[in-house]
């Protein structure tokens, strides 16, 4: 087969869709939107009729039950994917869809459904086999299939490649393209988009992988070409547990620092000057976002295990995840040292997503905290320019209006997300107490971490 089978047409909005991809969340708009300012004639397949409705109509997506729920989208430049943008979408030829029949016209169809943690802390790939099985049934000879979803290594060709081959009686690597491409989306990050930043692609065959370059070419300045799916599989297990197993390292630091009496910012900022061998991190309340840390010892679809788990994997997680716990016992230990009980203290909670400048709270340890201090007996407010309702234990927390006079007001003022609009300084003058826990705040300013 031909290997440039995956390039779309350029055209207008006359001209059928080159491009499906299935899933509208936090993986599938930001790629559909690069591939429509490219020109590549796309369109956006959701299961779930409100978040297709929802771009139709030009505004962000909310959330819901379908492949595309449960997060904010962006821009290819860092900001809040805004209705305005969708609307350029819209007016480039991007239409969204909840007819499978779509799928069978296109080129290439690209796989973005979420791949959440279950209860036992295993990727749920649940909504990659249904949108699999949808594919499958309108799956034409010569399409390119790319998976982007987080998956455990041998996803693509142990769980994926049997579900298009049953449903649709044609073979990968023959009758059509296959490959696996790691999603590399930063949600807030102003710097690196989806042009320039490096894809990662590999393919059941040279000639998968050929298609998948030619595709991908499209949109990034750099395609890299790994040896086959599973090392592009494996790629997004190493970097996302890379950042799990850092951020840990250095929230033992922080909590052994404080206790020490060291101050854990000036050691970051002293270690960072070293020019190799040191890449700085900086603690947290906790570790948010899609980006999960992942142990392939569990393979869930598979119903086996390697043998044995990733050590440092565990560690890192038991240690990221006591973080919220570790941020409460601050707060009523500050507010002890100041004379007052965390039993009816007006506690205020700034930025609660899980990143600094965007409304997704997928992960946030924000809520956690939250409600480890409304079972300390609390009075919760909060403030998020993003976040304009929130809901912890089933109960609406209030929103401060304004946030210098709720500051002043409250008894204990906790930092959890460094937002872009927060005047650090002008709040740690207004507050009574202020614990930052991102060090963000003018040294001598606050409590930090």
């Amino acid at each position: 087969m031909p290997s440039d089978i995956a390039v779309g047409r350029k055209g207008g909005t006359s001209m059928p869709a080159d491009l499906a991809v299935i899933g509208l969340g936090h993986l599938g708009l930001p790629l559909a939107q690069a591939a429509t300012t490219a020109r590549i004639p796309t369109i956006g397949y959701d299961p779930d009729p409100r978040t297709v409705a929802e771009l139709a109509a030009g505004r962000p997506p909310g959330g819901g039950a379908g492949t595309g729920a449960g997060s904010t989208q962006h821009e290819p430049g860092g900001g809040p994917l805004s209705a305005a943008g969708i609307r350029r979408m819209i007016s480039g030829g991007f239409r969204t869809t909840t007819d499978s029949a779509e799928l069978g016209r296109v080129r290439t169809a690209v796989i973005c459904a979420p791949t959440p943690l279950g209860p036992d802390r295993t990727l749920d790939l649940s909504a990659v086999g249904e949108a699999a099985r949808t594919l499958a049934t309108r799956l034409r000879p010569h399409t390119t299939v790319l998976l982007e979803s987080t998956v455990y290594p041998g996803t693509t060709e142990e769980f994926l490649r049997p579900i298009l081959e049953s449903g649709s009686g044609l073979r990968a690597g023959r009758d059509f393209h296959l490959a696996y491409s790691p999603s590399r989306v930063d949600p807030g990050n102003r710097s690196y988009g989806y042009t320039n930043t490096p894809k990662v692609i590999g393919g059941l065959t040279p000639a998968c992988t050929e298609a998948a370059a030619a595709f991908y070419g499209r949109l990034a300045d750099k395609v890299v070409r790994a040896r086959g799916p599973r090392e592009a599989e494996a790629v997004k297990v190493l970097e996302s547990n890379y950042r799990h197993v850092n951020i840990a390292l250095v929230n033992e630091m922080a909590v052994f620092c404080h206790d020490i009496g060291v101050d854990l910012w000036d050691v970051v900022r002293c270690a960072e000057t070293k020019p190799f061998g040191f890449q700085a991190f900086r603690p947290g309340p906790g570790v948010g976002g899609p980006g999960v840390a992942i142990d392939p010892n569990y393979l869930s679809y598979q119903g086996r295990t390697i043998g044995y788990p990733l050590r440092m994997v565990e560690l890192a997680q038991e240690v990221n995840g006591r973080m919220p716990r570790y941020v409460t016992q601050r707060c009523a230990t500050l507010l002890n040292e100041h004379g007052k009980s965390a039993r009816g203290a007006r506690v205020l909670l700034l930025g609660v997503s899980y990143k600094p400048d965007v409304a997704d709270q997928e992960g946030s340890p924000a809520r956690e905290i939250a409600s480890r201090l409304m079972e300390l007996g609390a009075q919760l407010s909060y403030h998020d320019p993003h976040v304009p309702q929130w809901r912890v234990l089933g109960r609406p927390v209030p929103r401060a209006d304004s946030l210098y006079e709720a500051a002043a007001s409250a008894d204990l003022t906790v930092l959890l997300q460094q937002h872009r609009t927060y005047d650090l300084q002008g709040l740690a003058a207004k507050a009574q107490l202020l614990l930052d826990t991102r060090g963000a705040s003018p040294a001598g300013t606050a409590y930090r971490l």
